[in-house]
């Protein structure tokens, strides 16, 4: 009782052409052989696909529906063929994971090369380290986005490509910002915290280091949230520059003019692929082209 793909072709073949004498040499079949594969295909859907006159096979109602069903089974086809060959354009949707804290300034700055491909689709998740991780494992993800790599001991065959590296700052409005020193700023003023752990085991060294005991208002674990607090001016934000780009260009915030030697790191986390997904490979390859150009 399976549909047989056989018929589904030469029933496209005649629905392309219009003409059953014109499909079955294109086919290299008789037309009588044609028009039986044909009454067969009928006779599996129990209704006639075309309207056939003396000159010409007219699709039906049933006949366009299995057309625009056969059209996406054999494009399919041809993804598969293309998909194993390495061949072919992208048709299969890039699934990226990312850690629900980071950046979605980032995010989109990490996407931008594919963003404007037309044959290529994005579906983008977001959860904890240990979920997308098991997720890229199990090759439901195809790149998932951390600030710190995967631990070795428990990801053992994943791949970490350090993508980025941005150095972390104060930004906050021009009000709170009028002090001389670095340590006088951070005695003042309140400040916002990521939950991002290099972030706030440098922040905690460099306050060791100053001898000051920071007032802070508030610990994030959504970089998100960093941006509405810092806006509502709530206090200080340390975050990298990414994060409020949008309110630094309009002049809603501006960064202190200290160095707080505070960076964080960007990783996209690949598994081993027998078929990666073609567009991965273009969005890690200058990171990887950048890390092996400084090792040499």
């Amino acid at each position: 009782m399976r549909l047989n793909y056989r018929h589904l072709h030469y029933f496209q073949a005649v629905a392309r052409e219009g003409n059953l004498t014109h499909a079955a040499a294109r086919l290299n079949l008789s037309q009588s052989a044609l028009s039986t594969q044909i009454r067969q295909l009928e006779d599996r859907f129990g209704h006639a696909l075309f309207e056939r006159t003396s000159r010409a096979m007219i699709l039906t109602e049933a006949g366009r529906i299995a057309l625009d069903h056969a059209e996406r089974i054999f494009d399919v086809g041809e993804d598969l063929v293309a998909t194993m060959t390495g061949t072919g354009r992208v048709k299969a949707p890039l699934r990226v994971g990312a850690l629900s804290t980071l950046s979605r300034n980032f995010q989109l700055q990490f996407l931008r090369p594919i963003l404007s491909e037309t044959g290529a689709d994005l579906v983008l998740s977001s959860g904890n380290s240990q979920g997308l991780l098991r997720a890229l494992e199990d090759l439901a993800l195809d790149v998932v986005l951390l600030t710190d790599p995967p631990p070795r001991d428990t990801f053992p065959d994943l791949v970490a490509h350090r993508i980025d590296e941005q150095p972390v700052a104060i930004h906050g409005t021009a009000r709170r910002l009028g002090h001389g020193t670095l340590a006088g700023l951070l005695s003042a003023e309140p400040v916002i915290l990521p939950t991002e752990s290099s972030i706030r085991t440098g922040f905690d060294s460099l306050v060791a280091r100053l001898g000051v005991t920071p007032r802070i208002a508030a610990v994030v674990d959504d970089m998100a949230m960093v941006r509405l607090l810092a806006r509502d001016d709530v206090g200080l934000a340390i975050t990298p520059a990414v994060v409020l780009a949008d309110e630094l260009a309009q002049g809603l915030l501006v960064s202190a003019p200290f160095e707080l030697d505070i960076v964080e790191s960007f990783y996209a986390v690949t598994a081993p692929r027998t078929f990666p997904h073609p567009l991965v490979a273009r969005l890690i390859a200058p990171a990887d082209g950048a890390e092996n150009g400084s090792a040499g």
